[in-house]
């Protein structure tokens, strides 16, 4: 396969793409694996972050068994360039613990040395995706502020769309409160029936933004309720590798072609 250039190959600072979520079961985690396959089967350099530092699960969805993780890199133990792993279609994943209660604490200095040393590994790659944990914990909202770009996953369900709004709000004050521009999050909605399910969510839940917050969030891309995702999810292996011609492999193309829009915009410096 023929790679295309992208400005990493100057390098330069890989845009950080930040997924997260205002409630668990979203399936962020589960969009996060896909489409980082997905765009290293494109031939992008891909490297996939699990920033749910304290109950990280990208390891087992990617099926593989890192060495070394995130945490031992913050107390010392190794590098973080030690903790990367390949994974599936040369996607490489950063992979955080799970049940390491200390690491669902960090304080600012750790944030920003973590932030710090993930901008220079990223810039052997042409993208990084960052899986969040849900909520709106301290590290949740540090890490949308790092970030180039942020994704809201939700789903249908009534408390699943209240918690995203709960989310936007959340970033949206933490940016007022430290006086930083944070560019508004774009939404992916998952387990939908269709397009239009998915846009009607989307405008109701941009509405209420824009009524409350003064931000329209805008619908970046969806996922429909597929017993294919499913079964793939149980089996440990990426619906991204299978079944081309699915609808769900057709709306991940359609994110993928989203974020393939972004890669150019470069950041200027070392975020914060």
């Amino acid at each position: 396969m023929v790679r295309e250039t992208f400005g990493s190959e100057r390098g330069e600072i890989a845009p950080l793409l930040l997924f997260t979520g205002g409630k668990g079961g979203v399936g962020k985690s589960t969009l996060v694996a896909n489409l980082g396959v997905h765009l290293a089967r494109e031939g992008m350099r891909v490297l996939v972050v699990d920033l749910d530092l304290a109950l990280a699960n990208l390891d087992v969805m990617l099926a593989v068994h890192p060495a070394h993780t995130i945490g031992e890199a913050l107390v010392g133990d190794c590098d973080l360039a030690d903790c990367l792993v390949p994974g599936p279609s040369g996607v490489e994943l950063l992979p955080a613990g799970s049940g390491e209660h200390a690491l669902g604490r960090l304080d600012a200095r750790q944030r920003a040395r973590l932030v710090e040393e993930l901008t220079e590994l990223s810039r052997d790659y042409d993208v990084v995706l960052a899986d969040s944990a849900a909520g709106i914990g301290p590290d949740v909202l540090a890490f949308a502020a790092a970030a180039d770009h942020v994704f809201v996953v939700t789903t249908p369900q009534p408390s699943a769309l209240t918690d995203a709004y709960g989310l936007i709000k959340a970033i949206d004050g933490w940016a007022r409160d430290a006086g930083r521009e944070v560019p508004t999050p774009e939404l992916v909605l998952n387990q939908v029936s269709g397009l239009e399910e998915a846009e009607r969510l989307a405008h109701r839940l941009s509405g209420a933004c824009q009524r409350f917050l003064c931000r329209s969030p805008r619908l970046a891309g969806w996922l429909p309720t597929s017993l294919g995702v499913e079964q793939a999810e149980h089996a440990r292996r990426p619906f991204a590798e299978g079944a081309p011609k699915s609808l769900a492999m057709n709306c991940l193309r359609r994110l993928g072609a989203r974020v393939r829009r972004l890669v150019p915009a470069q950041p200027a410096a070392i975020r914060p």
